[in-house]
């Protein structure tokens, strides 16, 4: 048998328990050895979990260790990885916590997991000066309302049912952590400006105005399509460059 086949089998084993022991690996006595071949196993799902563990340490906490396993190799055994870099594994997780039977109670979870994946997935997005007001200061004052912005790549924009922001940045903390005031949705902003990850609530208005830039509408169109009372749009677009949201204009 060819190599490449040889590796393809052995791969498709190890993801699989149903399957059978490829015969081409073999014991000291010289056939395949399930128990020895069961070591491998558990040692790429306990890795692969390892690695969901470590994508996703609010979403354990809220939960605990055994139950977020336990969710975890379910997660696993259903989605192997499409990539070999395992910093891109789990980015869907947050999508099978939402229909995982045994958490549908603790609806706000996946939320958490979705604000957490979008921070793993700003950390290790492409790097990129972010605007600076220097830049939005050299625009002729006439011109403001049809400057478009490029969002930078480390941003990302969140809408949640539940208070996700609020709950993750009270497990950010030392001592025990403290449930939110108001129990309500939230919007959130992530962003890495610089080598620190940056995660701000936005306010009301903040995310209609901020998702219209990100989706290439004017500044003029944007503050038109926010909502909210007394909204300001040039106090926000001053937060959201503040943030790093916003790599250049035009």
């Amino acid at each position: 048998m060819p190599f490449e086949t040889t590796i393809d089998v052995f791969a498709q084993a190890l993801s699989d328990p149903a399957r059978p022991v490829p015969p081409q690996t073999k014991g000291r006595e010289g056939r395949p050895d399930a128990r020895r071949f069961a070591v491998y196993r558990n040692n790429v799902a306990a890795g692969l979990i390892g690695a969901i563990e470590a994508r996703y340490p609010v979403a354990r906490r809220l939960v605990g260790d055994a139950f977020f396993r336990a969710m975890a190799g379910a997660f696993v055994a259903a989605h192997r990885p499409r990539s070999p870099v395992l910093i891109h594994y789990g980015e869907t997780f947050p999508d099978f916590v939402a229909g995982f039977e045994p958490a549908r109670e603790i609806a706000y979870l996946p939320d958490v997991a979705r604000l957490e994946n979008a921070w793993v997935e700003a950390y290790h997005a492409r790097d990129a000066p972010a605007l600076t007001f220097d830049a939005l200061g050299a625009v002729d004052p006439d011109a403001l309302g049809v400057l478009r912005f490029s969002p930078h790549p480390a941003a990302r924009l969140l809408r949640f049912a539940h208070p996700a922001a609020s709950i993750w940045a009270a497990h950010q903390a030392t001592g025990e952590p403290r449930p939110p005031e108001a129990w309500r949705a939230e919007e959130a902003l992530v962003t890495r400006p610089e080598a620190d990850v940056l995660v701000r609530i936005l306010p009301p208005g903040g995310y209609e105005f901020a998702q219209a830039l990100f989706a290439g509408a004017t500044l003029a169109e944007a503050a038109e399509n926010a909502v909210g009372e007394g909204f300001d749009a040039g106090s926000h677009l001053i937060g959201l460059i503040e943030a790093g949201a916003y790599q250049s204009l035009r």
